[in-house]
């Protein structure tokens, strides 16, 4: 084997790991708030468009790498329009009876009347 294949191989295991713990994340918090859809979006594009790259190219570690960034993101694509969906359709309500948005704007007029006294 020479040294750029054992190269590619140790890249794509890193890589690949790397990502491990997000997509783990992501699927069992249900969670992608933090993510933005434009990136997302952009990201799964930009991997279909470097397919025709990819796949031009002699079969090897750089196939292995981009066809788990295809599924990786093609997942947190449908998990963000999956879970955001249904996360947008519920209000959560805080325990002193507020929404979540309320209280956020309630509080610095709390803490401005707090000031004053």
């Amino acid at each position: 084997m020479d040294l750029p294949l054992i190269a590619g191989m140790i890249s794509t295991v890193i890589f690949a790991t790397s990502m491990l713990p997000m997509l783990i994340k992501a699927r069992r918090t249900r969670d992608l708030t933090s993510y933005s859809l434009g990136n997302i979006v952009l990201s799964n594009l930009g991997n279909l468009v470097h397919s025709l790259y990819v796949f031009s190219l002699p079969t090897g570690p750089v196939w292995a790498l981009h066809g788990f960034y295809l599924v990786s993101m093609g997942l947190l694509l449908l998990w963000y329009l999956r879970f955001n969906r249904r996360a947008g359709s519920a209000v959560r309500v805080g325990t002193d009876g507020l929404d979540e948005g309320s209280a956020s704007r309630a509080a610095p007029r709390m803490l401005h009347a707090v000031e004053r006294a």
